[in-house]
């Protein structure tokens, strides 16, 4: 009975295959099981890369991190109000100032 095929080298081939596709079953299985994972994975990576930013390859450029654009946004913004309020006479509020009052003396209400 240890010879079940009668061809002991058959039986030797048998095993092995039977083998071989159980263990090819179980990776595919582990592989696709771990997608979801590995998927999550990366869109950490991408949202971590977004913060941080990332530094210049060849031929391809860099991008700032998100600390560093809000900095520059800030600095804009901070040069937008300079404008909208009056100061020593250089701001657009101020030159608008200047040309309402002109044209109050040209149209007297």
């Amino acid at each position: 009975m240890s010879d079940p095929t009668g061809a002991g080298r058959l039986d030797d081939i048998l095993l092995w295959a039977g083998a071989v596709i159980t263990l090819s079953a179980a990776l595919g299985l582990l592989w696709r099981a771990t997608r979801g994972a590995r998927r999550l994975a990366q869109r950490v990576e991408d949202v971590v890369d977004d913060w941080t930013g990332v530094p210049d390859r060849p031929g391809v450029p860099g991008r700032p991190g998100v600390m560093t654009r809000l900095d520059k946004i800030e600095h804009r913004i901070a040069a937008v109000e300079h404008e909208l309020h009056p100061n020593s006479g250089s701001s657009l509020r101020d030159a608008v100032d200047r040309v309402d009052q002109r044209t109050a003396h040209l149209d007297p209400p």
